[in-house]
């Protein structure tokens, strides 16, 4: 089996996107297999969102806003398995947020948004 102990990957989501479309990134998240909803300090980190587990001991997914994009942090889970949910997130969130998610340290996405143009 190739399990990952743990692992973090950044997508070009940043916190100085228009509110309007940040508004639209909890949406993404509730249609991601595993979703758990939001740490609340008893159960994961206060207002951040899990998938799978809230303990980072167990299979887990989680994620946090940071200066270089929307970090997820996985742990414990099949390498397929996390990396098929990542391409499933980035394809939602491009589809929802109107711009190509990616990676910018695999080559993905350039450092300037993509937006898609709707027309």
């Amino acid at each position: 089996m190739n399990n990952l102990t743990r692992e973090s990957r950044n997508l070009n989501i940043r916190y100085d996107l228009p509110a309007e479309i940040l508004d639209r990134l909890s949406g993404v998240y509730e249609r991601m297999n595993g979703w758990l909803g939001y740490g609340n300090g008893v159960n994961g980190e206060e207002g951040i969102p899990y998938w799978f587990s809230f303990k980072d001991s167990e299979p887990s997914i989680s994620a946090s806003m940071e200066p270089s994009g929307l970090q997820f942090d996985v742990s414990h889970m099949n390498k397929e398995e996390w990396n098929s949910w990542l391409s499933r997130f980035k394809a939602e969130a491009t589809k929802t947020l109107g711009f190509k998610v990616g990676e910018l340290e695999n080559g993905e996405v350039d450092e300037e948004i993509e937006w898609i143009d709707k027309a």
